[in-house]
C-alpha cells in the first residue's frame, strides 16, 4: 500500500541510491526550482584573484609587522555579488522559527518578539563594555538587578546567581553551591541521585563536579518512584552519602512531578539538598513557584523561558535561583544596591558582604543581551501574560497529544494531561521502519523534525513541544502532516525510506557523517579523486 498525502509525489527507486530524483524535467545540475545548487566558496572563487586592489608601491618601506607578515591567506577571491549570493542561498536552506513551527521537545523554540530585539539593540545596553568603570554602566547594573528581582519573585526563592551562561553551566553552579554548603558544615557526601526522567545533562554535570551518579527509577506513569528514592536515602543522618537529588520538573517525559514536595522533604530529612532542572519552566511560569516545593537550587534558561529561541544560535543565559540554605555560597560577582547606586560585589569585598562564595564561574557578569531580552519579555507580558504563557503552552501540547494518540503510540497518554511537550514512541511501525524515517518524511512535508530518540526511557522516542506561540491553525497543519507520515511508516511505504526528496540535501549516512566528518575543504587530487576523508557521504 502506498500512501500519497496531499501535494506529495512518491520518489523514484533511484532516489534510494542518492541519484537525482525523477521529478519534473530531467536534470543533472542538482538545482530544484528556484533553489540553485550551491558550491563551496573554494569552488566558486579562485585563490589567485581578489575583490580588492592593492597599490603594492606602498609596501616599499620597512615592514611594520616584521616576521609576522602573512605571505598567503589561501582563501578564494570572490566578487561582491558572488559572496552575497552564496550566503543568501545558504540562508534559504535553513529552517527558522520565522518560517514555521519548531516541534523540538525540551527546547522551547518559541517566537522571539521583535520588541525584545529592539530593546537589546539600544546603545546603552548593546554598546557597554565589561571593563567600563561601574559608575558608567549604572543603567545596565540596574537592569540586571531588576531582572534578578523578578526571577526571585517568579520562583519564590531567596537569591539568584546571574552569571551562569546556560543550562548546564547553571547546573554546575547549583551543584558547586551545594558542595560548598555541605563542606561548610563538615559533611563530605559523594553521591548525586538522578531520576531516569531527568535531562541528560544532569548526570553529566554531577559527574563533572566529582560526584558518583546513581539512577532513581521511574514509575509506569513516567514519574519519579518516591518509594525507591526513600529506600535509597535510608534513614539519613551523618551516615547518608547522598549530597543531592537532581530532578527535572516538569520532567523530560512531559509530565509534572506531583510528589515534588514529598521528594524534597525526604531528601532534606536525609540531610541532602534538592537541585531542580528548570529548563521546562516555560510550562509552569506564573503558575507554580519552585521555592514552595522545597527546591534549593534551580537554573532558568532565559533563552528558553523568556523568549530568545534556544539562544538564538548564540549566547544563552542560565541564572540559578537559590534557597536560604545556599544564599551565602552563591558565585561571584553579584549586584547590590547602595545609597550611591549599584555595584558588583567582587572577591575583594565578598567577606565584608557576608559571602562565603565558592568562587567565580565566568570572567564577566552574565550575558547582557539575554538579560535585556528576558526583562523586556517579562515586563511586556506582566503577571497575567506570563501565566497565560504557561497555560497556552500546556494547552497546545495536550492538543497535539490527543490529536495524534490514535495514530502514534503515546506511552504516557494515560498518565493525565502532559505539560509542555507530548511524547510518542515508534511502536506500531512496520518492520524496518523507525523514528528517523518519520523525521525525514516530515522534512518533505515542510516541517523541522521533532526531537528524536530522547528521552531514553521511551523506545524510538518522538518528543514534540509546540510552545504557546503556535496558533491552532499552525498546529493543525503540523498534525495533518505528521499523521500522514506516521501512516506511511505503519503501512510500510518504502518511498518513505528515500525521504527527504524535496530538501536541498538528501538523506545522508548519519553514522558515517558523525564518525568521519569533513570539516575543512581539501583540494581534489589531480586525477579528479577526492582526497578528503568522508567523501563518500554524498548527499547532494
Amino acid at each position: 500500500m502506498t500512501i500519497n498525502p496531499s501535494g506529495w509525489r512518491p520518489a523514484s527507486p533511484s532516489d534510494v541510491h542518492g541519484e537525482v530524483p525523477a521529478l519534473g524535467p530531467a536534470t543533472t545540475t542538482g538545482n530544484r526550482a528556484l533553489m540553485l545548487e550551491e558550491p563551496l566558496l573554494f569552488e566558486i572563487g579562485s585563490r589567485d584573484q581578489t575583490g580588492v586592489d592593492f597599490d603594492f608601491t606602498l609596501a616599499a618601506g620597512a615592514e611594520r609587522v616584521g616576521a609576522l607578515r602573512r605571505t598567503s591567506l589561501d582563501l578564494p577571491g570572490l566578487s561582491e555579488p558572488e559572496a552575497v549570493r552564496h550566503y543568501t542561498r545558504l540562508s534559504r536552506q535553513n529552517y527558522a522559527i520565522d518560517l514555521g513551527l519548531f516541534p523540538l521537545g525540551s527546547c522551547t523554540m518559541k517566537h522571539n518578539p521583535r520588541l525584545n530585539e529592539k530593546v537589546a539593540r539600544m546603545a546603552g545596553f548593546a554598546d557597554v563594555h565589561p571593563l567600563q568603570p561601574q559608575e558608567t554602566v549604572q543603567g545596565a547594573l540596574e537592569l540586571i538587578d531588576t531582572l534578578a528581582h523578578w526571577l526571585i519573585t517568579l520562583t519564590g526563592m531567596r537569591a539568584v546567581a546571574m552569571s551562569p551562561k546556560a543550562g548546564a553551566h547553571g547546573e554546575m553552579c547549583g551543584l558547586l553551591s551545594i558542595r560548598a554548603a555541605l563542606e561548610a558544615r563538615g559533611d563530605a557526601r559523594s553521591v548525586v541521585l538522578v531520576p531516569e526522567s531527568a535531562h541528560g545533562t544532569n548526570p553529566a554535570t554531577a559527574a563533572f563536579c566529582g560526584y558518583k551518579v546513581e539512577d532513581i527509577p521511574a514509575t509506569a506513569a513516567g514519574r519519579v518512584d518516591l518509594a525507591a528514592l526513600k529506600a535509597r536515602l535510608g534513614v539519613g543522618g551523618p551516615d547518608c552519602d547522598v549530597a543531592a537529588v537532581m530532578i527535572t520538573n516538569p520532567n523530560t517525559c512531559g509530565l509534572f512531578e506531583p510528589e515534588m514536595k514529598a521528594i524534597s522533604d525526604a531528601v532534606h530529612a536525609a540531610g541532602g539538598l534538592v537541585y531542580c532542572d528548570g529548563a521546562n519552566f516555560n510550562a509552569i511560569v506564573g503558575r507554580v513557584r519552585p521555592g514552595d516545593l522545597g527546591i534549593d537550587a534551580m537554573h532558568i534558561n532565559l533563552h528558553k523561558t523568556f523568549s530568545t529561541p534556544h539562544g538564538g544560535g548564540g549566547p544563552g543565559s542560565g541564572p540559578v535561583v537559590l534557597s536560604d540554605a545556599l544564599v551565602p555560597f552563591a558565585p561571584l560577582p553579584y549586584v547590590v544596591k547602595t545609597g550611591d547606586g549599584y555595584r558588583l560585589v567582587e572577591e575583594e569585598t565578598a567577606q565584608a558582604e557576608g559571602s562565603d562564595s565558592f568562587g567565580r564561574m565566568v570572567a564577566f557578569h552574565g550575558q547582557m543581551g539575554m538579560f535585556t531580552r528576558a526583562l523586556a519579555y517579562i515586563l511586556s507580558h506582566g503577571a497575567d501574560g506570563l501565566r497565560q504563557v504557561a497555560e497556552d503552552a500546556v494547552l497546545n501540547a495536550n492538543y497535539v497529544l490527543r490529536s495524534l494518540e490514535d495514530v502514534l503510540d503515546a506511552p504516557f497518554a494515560g498518565s493525565g494531561p502532559c505539560m509542555h511537550e507530548a511524547i510518542f514512541s515508534d511502536r506500531g511501525f512496520a518492520e524496518g521502519f523507525s523514528t528517523i524515517d518519520v523525521a525525514k518524511g516530515l522534512i518533505d512535508e515542510g516541517f523541522h523534525p521533532m526531537t528524536m530518540y530522547f528521552p531514553l526511557v521511551v523506545h524510538g522516542a518522538m518528543l514534540i513541544e509546540p510552545t504557546e506561540t503556535e496558533s491552532k491553525a499552525s498546529l493543525d497543519q503540523f498534525i495533518v502532516a505528521l499523521r500522514s507520515v506516521a501512516g506511511r511508516a505503519k503501512a510500510g511505504d518504502e518511498t518513505l525510506k528515500a525521504a527527504p526528496v524535496f530538501a536541498p540535501r538528501r538523506r545522508l549516512d548519519e553514522t558515517l557523517a558523525a564518525r568521519r566528518p569533513v570539516l575543512a575543504f581539501r583540494t581534489p587530487a589531480p586525477d579528479g579523486a577526492d582526497s578528503g576523508e568522508g567523501a563518500e557521504l554524498g548527499g547532494r
